[in-house]
């Protein structure tokens, strides 16, 4: 009831200020003879100044010539009262100011008054047209601010043009403005040659902050028509970027949670509009605007469930430039059902689809030669390289995740073709977070993921710590050990090429384990893996004392080499390499059982190692 009180006073007021405005300038000595309501205020006027100008009122006044005529309400008027009382003013001769905070408002409210050269010379629709076309239009601030004006006055103001005019003088302005600033960078080097300099500042983007007031769709229109005029994609996409920043922070309400439930679903609706002009007017040139942006915009997207056709087109743009994002932009928060993973997994596997897509798709196109399409050293194979390790780092940070299913993190890891990774240690790592978060995972489940990692492109360090790793299946834990023995013997085999030592395959120790495997039942073939197993750890240590042994001698020779003649250099030489001679046959030749002489030979100083083991 108070509110209802309040608002009667309100227009109360309004009507009497409206009066003592209308007392100021009309006629004092001349009775009023008709009365014009707009909006729900009153004007107290005379019919010849506006019959005289109005046509809309010319044609009103005649119809009800025979009746006692003398109260007329305009309806939709466009402008409203404000408006209204200008277009009076003008009827009655009274001087005022047109300014580009009114001139759309009049042009408006002239075609509605029909107040044209028809029925009156010099009325308000050309003074008001003249205006626009002779200023407005030649000053790319004002158009701005009479877009602003005519958000208030569509479709009107659209009809008569006003919109596009506006909106094409702001783009010819931009463009002009940055040809100017182009030349104005241009320079002479050292050599007489004109160039660019490309470190003096571009100042022919400054309108960028004044089209950040307008309304999305106008600004929509405004930005098409720049590219149209051929505005650099570069400034398009600082202007986007900045649009963005203001309408989706100040504005938002996913940054004002506190706010009512209704303004919330206006403001969201409103930003899901925002996100999806913008992804639509973002240049097809690729690094227009940052990667960083892009991911905003997806984490936007996928908060306000913006349409589908938007977020693919946001995660292939992505996905053509992966490899310059960062984990940071790839923890896309999940905004599901409580039972869904922590981030979006599905959308950072579909990106990385896209990259494998567009990298395949061009190495078909590169007709260059197949070997430049495949070298370490091409565009898109480093590009592999990066976006492998990101993904790596990706698998560990989502690896924790309860809720993240074998089959989602296998399906991650294996996007990227096999050459992608050239070591496996980062992949390594986040399998074992994975299976140290998922205790409960069956062996089956377990084999999956270890067949993921190629145990010979495990550095050292991921490989010795793979070899203690009671989380991997016990044939990993074989395999790994395996690569080790042969990874020391070659390097023994190098230091020594005299030496009988011959690099060691694997193949065929491949073959044979398989197929005893087979033939044995479980139990036993349980057992032969744990045999094998303690076995090659043995094998192992020994190889690292042997290793660590010539690593000495080698230090003694340089100590020799730099002290004695070469006479006496000689013969030490002979004796050591006379002490040396036994690590090298004597487990081989004597016995067809290597490892188990060797166990024999060295069984005091490896016992530690076989008691863990066991």
């Amino acid at each position: 009831m108070d509110k209802q009180q309040n608002h009667h006073r309100h227009q109360l007021s309004l009507i009497k200020n409206s009066r003592q405005r209308c007392n100021e300038w009309i006629f004092r000595d001349v009775k009023t003879d008709i009365t014009i309501e707009v909006n729900g205020r009153t004007f107290s006027l005379h019919k010849f100044p506006l019959v005289s100008r109005s046509g809309r009122i010319r044609k009103i006044v005649a119809g009800h010539r025979d009746s006692d005529f003398s109260r007329v309400e305009l309806l939709n008027l466009p402008g409203g009262a404000e408006t209204f009382e200008l277009a009076a003013k003008f009827c009655y001769g009274i001087n005022f100011a047109i300014t580009s905070s009114n001139v759309a408002q009049l042009c408006c409210v002239s075609e509605y008054l029909e107040m044209t050269e028809e029925f009156s010379k010099d009325n308000l629709s050309s003074r008001a047209e003249e205006y626009l076309e002779s200023i407005v239009c030649k000053n790319l601030e004002m158009c701005v601010e009479v877009l602003q004006q005519c958000e208030l006055l569509l479709p009107l103001a659209d009809e008569l043009k006003i919109i596009s005019r506006c909106i094409d003088s702001i783009a010819s302005k931009a463009c002009a403005e940055q040809i100017a600033s182009s030349f104005s960078r241009l320079e002479y080097s050292s050599s007489g040659r004109l160039h660019m300099n490309k470190k003096a500042k571009c100042e022919g983007d400054w309108w960028i902050e004044d089209l950040s007031v307008i309304r999305i769709d106008l600004y929509q229109r405004v930005v098409t028509a720049m590219k149209c005029h051929g505005v650099r994609p570069e400034s398009i996409g600082a202007s986007l970027i900045n649009y963005a920043q203001k309408e989706l922070t100040k504005k938002s309400s996913l940054w004002n949670p506190s706010g009512q439930t209704k303004i919330d679903f206006l403001s969201t609706e409103h930003e899901c509009v925002v996100v999806e002009t913008i992804v639509s007017l973002l240049p097809v040139e690729k690094l227009a605007v940052p990667i960083s942006f892009l991911f905003g915009l997806l984490r936007s997207a996928v908060m306000l469930d913006c349409s589908i056709a938007c977020r693919l087109d946001l995660e292939r743009r992505i996905g053509s430039q992966l490899d310059i994002a960062t984990l940071d932009d790839l923890l896309i928060p999940s905004f599901r059902h409580a039972g869904d993973t922590l981030f979006d997994v599905d959308t950072v596997q579909r990106m990385l689809v896209n990259f494998s897509q567009q990298d395949d798709s061009e190495d078909d196109m590169d007709d260059v030669s197949v070997f430049e399409s495949d070298s370490p050293h091409s565009p898109s194979q480093s590009a592999l390289f990066k976006v492998s390790k990101l993904v790596d780092n990706y698998l560990a940070e989502i690896a924790p995740d309860a809720n993240l299913k074998l089959a989602k993190f296998i399906a991650i890891a294996e996007t990227l073709p096999t050459h992608a990774r050239t070591i496996h240690d980062g992949l390594y790592r986040a399998i074992d977070i994975y299976l140290k978060a998922h205790q409960g995972l069956a062996d089956a489940d377990k084999k999956k993921l270890s067949k993921l990692i190629d145990f010979q492109k495990l550095s050292q360090e991921a490989g010795a710590h793979a070899a203690q790793n009671e989380r991997l299946p016990l044939q990993s834990i074989v395999q790994v050990l395996y690569f080790e023995q042969l990874r020391l013997r070659n390097a023994l085999s190098c230091s020594y090429p005299d030496d009988d030592h011959k690099p060691v395959h694997h193949q065929s120790w491949q073959i044979s384990s398989g197929a005893l495997s087979a033939a044995m039942s479980p139990k036993d073939n349980y057992a032969s893996l744990r045999r094998e197993n303690r076995e090659l750890k043995l094998e192992l240590a020994r190889m690292r004392m042997r290793l660590n042994d010539l690593e000495k001698e080698h230090v003694c020779m340089k100590r020799d080499m730099s002290k004695s003649s070469s006479r006496k250099f000689m013969s030490s030489f002979s004796k050591k390499i006379g002490k040396l001679s036994f690590f090298g046959h004597s487990s081989s030749r004597g016995s067809s059982s290597p490892l188990r002489q060797s166990y024999r030979t060295d069984s005091k100083v490896i016992e530690g190692t076989c008691a863990s083991t066991d």
